[in-house]
């Protein structure tokens, strides 16, 4: 079921990205180049995908989505810190930015098009309620107190956490992402499982064969190269990114949308490829446990990180992402509680991302 993964371009591509790295780590890159090097990092996205999927079969669903989330969550990071060093003061809400992105391109934009192609092709893909709204439980929580009281706490002018709350917040979210990944992965392991026509759970450990040990480790292997070819090879793009940004008269704001959206490709690649096998747990188990990993793990590690980078650190929403933020979670809410998913529900959630979009590019 899973192909060799030997002697395929899932293998060659990320050691070109890796090669292609190195050849162009710091340097200046000319129009032609950069086009180049976006063709590699789109084909080492696709490779993560794949070897992430090997590992994720191997080890069985909820642990699978875990894998590609946390993995994913890893290149933003990077791509976060890395920008925020080189970027200074400029860079102060980049990690909002993305972060929110992140959100949003995951609540409304992954579960959209998973819930929109699942019911085209399978009328009306069920899925678990319980396990689905305890995931966007937990997005709401992280999401509320990581960007949204910093609009409203009064310490420190501006959207600002202090060092004291910055460091209780990035705690908190922590537990509170390491609780989830307990539940999800233990006792209440069935709730994230893939639900049949008939409302039943679906180990699908039973019903497929795994990929071998040797296979599995070649994919993990494979897949921390993919992983650091795409955020060097993001990083040598990003000068480009931002030019075109600023070009197009469009706010540097929009910078951490592009990042994010970058980074959360592999997971909207599974999700659809899920959603198409009738599959649409794992899906949300995507979408939502890829917004989870995004707070629950970005924001302690940029807290960490302000240990030695300058700057401010500005994480509160403004009032439109607010008012956007209040909407996805009232649509949500209401898309999870039938446990079906029907194609108004993907058409009401992809509008909602289109208008994110933008009014990121025109506020």
């Amino acid at each position: 079921m899973i192909e060799r993964v030997r002697n395929s371009w899932t293998i060659s591509l990320p050691v070109l990205g890796l090669i292609a790295l190195v050849a162009t780590w710091q340097r200046d890159l000319p129009a032609v180049v950069v086009v180049i090097v976006s063709l590699i990092l789109f084909g080492c996205v696709l490779a993560a995908v794949h070897h992430a999927e090997v590992v994720a079969h191997r080890v069985g669903e909820p642990f699978g989505s875990l894998v590609l989330a946390v993995a994913v969550t890893v290149i933003e990071v990077a791509l976060i810190i890395t920008l925020m060093i080189s970027g200074g003061e400029e860079t102060e809400t980049l990690a909002r930015d993305t972060v929110f992105a992140a959100v949003m391109i995951t609540c409304n934009g992954i579960v959209g098009i998973a819930l929109l192609l699942g019911s085209i092709r399978h009328n009306l893909p069920r899925f678990n309620p319980e396990g689905t709204g305890a995931a966007l439980g937990v997005v709401i929580t992280l999401t509320t107190i990581t960007l949204v009281l910093p609009t409203f706490t009064t310490s420190l002018s501006g959207p600002r956490f202090t060092p004291a709350q910055l460091a209780f917040f990035a705690v908190a979210a922590l537990l509170l992402y390491g609780a989830f990944v307990y539940t999800q992965t233990g006792r209440h392991r069935d709730f994230f499982l893939p639900v049949s026509a008939a409302g039943r759970t679906i180990d699908e450990e039973v019903h497929a064969g795994p990929p071998s040990l040797t296979a599995t480790y070649i994919s993990l292997g494979t897949l921390v190269v993919a992983l650091v070819a795409v955020v060097g090879l993001a990083k040598a793009v990003s000068p480009a990114i931002e030019s075109g940004v600023a070009a197009a008269g469009i706010p540097n704001s929009f910078v951490g949308v592009v990042i994010a959206l970058l980074v959360l490709l592999p997971e909207g690649l599974a999700a659809a490829k899920a959603a198409r096998a009738n599959r649409m747990q794992t899906s949300l188990n995507l979408a939502f446990g890829s917004a989870m990993a995004s707070i629950g793990l970005t924001i302690p590690a940029i807290a960490f990180a302000t240990i030695w980078i300058t700057g401010p650190l500005s994480l509160g929403l403004g009032p439109v992402q607010l008012v956007l933020f209040l909407l996805t979670v009232a649509v949500s809410i209401l898309t999870v509680i039938p446990g079906r998913a029907t194609r108004l529900q993907g058409a009401v959630h992809l509008i909602i991302f289109a208008t994110f979009i933008f009014t990121a590019i025109s506020p």
